[in-house]
């Protein structure tokens, strides 16, 4: 099947990556719209108008299903894309709910976009399933930058998770969610903040999960540390890029994007 994935920027190559790892013999068309990231920052109407951009532009291209891999395009544009589209349209959601159910007493803490933390989509995941009202919220959407600019080590990241972090009190939680797609490129700087009792979790396993189940695709398991990529060759083997709907064809990116991946594999090992 050919299945069509898009965020705002590179955050979404996190689903994307899971994805090689359950549905590793699918062919994909990943979609960054590197023209207006991040979308954390803008007004819903204009997460709204590019979001649909986005998925019409997959029509066209004759996917299957399309993924809205970014929190926040899915918290504004899910319900309304899904009435208009008879096509199986799979989003994100951040994994409140895998983290309240695996975790006993201390709290946890979501990191988001301020659009994601401000909408009514998480606001209800929370109150369903938080009973214990132990769910803090925390926006750090700078990390978008950071991530698109592939900024990953540098004393500006550590500083600004420093800053952000110090608001709150990191040995009081049990699980950190990654409730934006760009924030898995990170995990490693998590874990100078938190303790190791501190799980880190994304709604990427899930979703890749609930694509295999709406189309019917059993899953595998790829395991980590298999899915690095030594030559653009491999990285184009079964999925095309578009960045805004420009084909991604120079060396440059297609290797800024190799680089990401294996970072995306690197992190898999911190948990």
């Amino acid at each position: 099947m050919r299945i069509g994935i898009f965020d705002s920027g590179i955050g979404g190559l996190s689903v994307l990556h899971e994805a090689y790892h359950q549905l590793p013999d699918q062919d994909y068309i990943f979609y960054a719209d590197t023209d207006h990231v991040p979308y954390g920052k803008r007004d819903p109407k204009e997460i709204m108008e590019y979001a649909r951009a986005c998925t019409y532009f997959l029509l066209e291209q004759g996917v299957d299903a399309i993924v809205i891999a970014c929190n926040t395009a899915t918290s504004v544009a899910v319900k309304a894309l899904r009435e208009e589209i008879a096509l199986p349209i799979v989003s994100m959601e951040p994994a409140v709910k895998p983290a309240v159910e695996t975790t006993e007493g201390r709290r946890v803490l979501v990191i988001a976009t301020p659009v994601t933390l401000r909408e009514t989509k998480l606001k209800e995941l929370i109150e369903r399933v938080d009973e214990d009202h132990r769910v803090d919220l925390l926006a750090t959407p700078e990390l978008v930058g950071f991530a698109e600019r592939e900024e990953f080590e540098s004393e500006a990241v550590r500083a600004y998770l420093a800053r952000q972090f110090a608001t709150v009190n990191p040995e009081d939680y049990s699980a950190l969610v990654m409730g934006c797609t760009h924030f898995n490129y990170f995990k490693n700087l998590y874990r100078d903040f938190f303790p190791d009792y501190t799980a880190m979790i994304d709604g990427n396993f899930g979703t890749v999960r609930h694509l295999a189940h709406r189309l019917e695709i059993p899953r595998q398991e790829v395991p980590d540390g298999a899915v690095t990529f030594e030559t653009t060759e491999e990285l184009l083997r079964n999925t095309t890029y578009y960045t805004s709907g420009r084909l991604v064809k120079d060396e440059e990116m297609l290797m800024h994007f190799l680089r990401l991946h294996n970072r995306l594999e690197e992190m898999r090992k911190i948990r």
